[in-house]
């Protein structure tokens, strides 16, 4: 079973992510239109019930991209004193309005505490959405401050490797990048730099 708190950072993670390297210099926006926020939603079935059969209207996609650039803003704030992503170093949200969003679409959805009491452990709670106008993004916002409040916010990284705009997790204390092939491009850059300043 998924720890609310792995549960929370892949969320989180996942909605920053939704704005990528297009592989051709620029960035791209996996939530540019309504499909893509329907094709993200079914991906995560556990972000919204019957996920299988949602369907994004365009107020919705516009209430998700405006709290992903909340997300942004505060994953770059989170990441100081390095940079943020190159994607976001120019248009970030000022951090009391991230903030005030972020808290805003968390409010959409009520949630009721739910008392979990198996064979050997004691009681707990968990706090569970109540179906409503904005459950989405009262979801997402949720998990969000699930996230930048948990253990894994201390880990997170902007990748710096040319033309990524990804944050991620640090797994291991030598890791400065997303991925294996953004290394890869950082040190074939670096080797670039040094050869064309000796040519």
């Amino acid at each position: 079973m998924q720890d609310s708190t792995d549960r929370d950072t892949r969320l989180a993670l996942d909605l920053a992510l939704t704005v990528r390297h297009d592989g051709h210099g620029g960035v791209a926006d996996d939530l540019g239109e309504p499909a893509g926020l329907t094709a993200w939603v079914r991906a995560h079935p556990d972000v919204v019930p019957n996920a299988a059969a949602y369907e994004a209207a365009d107020a919705e996609l516009s209430a998700v991209r405006e709290l992903r650039a909340a997300v942004r803003a505060l994953f770059a704030r989170a990441v100081r004193p390095g940079e943020p992503s190159p994607a976001d170093a120019a248009r970030l949200l000022p951090a009391p309005q991230a903030v005030e969003l972020l808290n805003a679409a968390a409010a959409r959805t009520p949630t009721v505490p739910v008392l979990r009491w198996s064979d050997g452990s004691g009681p707990s709670v968990r706090r569970r959405a109540v179906r409503g106008e904005g459950e989405l993004t009262a979801v997402l916002a949720q998990a969000v401050i699930g996230f930048l409040t948990g253990p894994d916010r201390e880990r997170l990284r902007a990748c710096h490797a040319p033309r990524c705009v990804r944050y991620f997790i640090k797994e291991h204390p030598r890791q400065e990048w997303c991925k294996p092939a953004c290394g890869n491009r950082a040190r074939v850059a670096r080797h670039h730099e040094r050869h064309k300043g000796s040519a």
